[in-house]
């Protein structure tokens, strides 16, 4: 493997970790970029770049795990007990969080890589999550969170996330778009969604990459393992700066300036590619 290809690995490793965690849709990116210009496929073969796409995921996870330290090791229970009587997050509510889009992800896997990763469905995606972050904050607009923090969160608002969470199976959707515009519809502050979002990326995006990785084992070979290490390392570096950013943000702008740009993106890659 040239040079050239691991700089293709660090370009998608870049644009994973940029917009894992912004509701904009990190791999309806890596699709149109890949699509568009850096062509793995030529090189990996089909199977290898799109599993390539799920496992460089692992960078952007281990990022999260970074930042969220303490609030993983509360979850696990590995601090010991909190006796100041203040609600916390379970581990529990995360849990329901994730089963809707984990039955689903399991279920129609195959069907998703066969058939949603190209650069038309992600287009498709990029538009109606748009249309349900403006939603979203136009709801958050009329009423005021009842959740302002995730320690706040409750087991229905935990469950109903989830299952707007199924949306972003769909390419291009966006996992934190889907599940901050649903958390908010259900009375999150876009701070307790998003970070909601977060804690539970972790889980279902390392079962996702896993999964991939022990069905399409016979695509890969030794050659590729660089490519996949630079794509791993970029991705971590760049989430790691996306995420403090990005948290320090949300709750000033908020949605719909992601939304605008999801569809002026659309727009552009519409023109240009067809």
């Amino acid at each position: 493997m040239d040079i050239v290809e691991i700089i293709k690995a660090i370009i998608l490793g870049m644009v994973e970790g940029l917009t894992e965690f912004a509701p904009v849709s990190s791999t309806g990116h890596m699709i149109i970029v890949d699509d568009m210009w850096l062509k793995s496929q030529e090189f990996l073969g089909k199977y290898a770049a799109n599993t390539f796409k799920v496992v460089i995921q692992l960078g952007s996870i281990l990022a999260v795990v970074v930042v969220f330290k303490d609030r993983f090791i509360d979850l696990l229970g590995l601090r010991g007990r909190h006796r100041d009587g203040k609600p916390r997050l379970k581990l529990m509510q995360v849990i329901v969080g994730l089963i809707p889009a984990g039955v689903l992800g399991v279920l129609f896997e195959d069907y998703i890589d066969e058939h949603l990763f190209s650069t038309a469905t992600v287009l498709i995606g990029l538009v109606l999550g748009a249309l349900l972050m403006i939603v979203a904050d136009w709801f958050a607009q009329k009423t005021t969170p009842k959740a302002q923090t995730v320690d706040q969160i409750t087991y229905k608002q935990a469950l109903i996330v989830g299952l707007v969470q199924c949306l972003s199976l769909w390419p291009g959707f966006s996992r934190s778009g889907s599940t901050i515009s649903g958390g908010v519809l259900v009375g999150m502050s876009h701070r307790a969604a998003a970070d909601f979002t977060f804690i539970m990326a972790v889980p279902i995006m390392m079962g996702a990459s896993v999964l991939s990785l022990l069905k399409n084992w016979q695509y890969f070979t030794i050659d590729a393992l660089p490519f996949f290490t630079a794509g791993f390392i970029s991705a971590f570096l760049f989430a790691l700066i996306s995420i403090r950013f990005f948290l320090k943000l949300i709750n000033q702008i908020r949605l719909v300036p992601f939304a605008v740009y999801r569809i002026v993106l659309a727009l552009v890659i519409y023109i240009v590619y067809f």
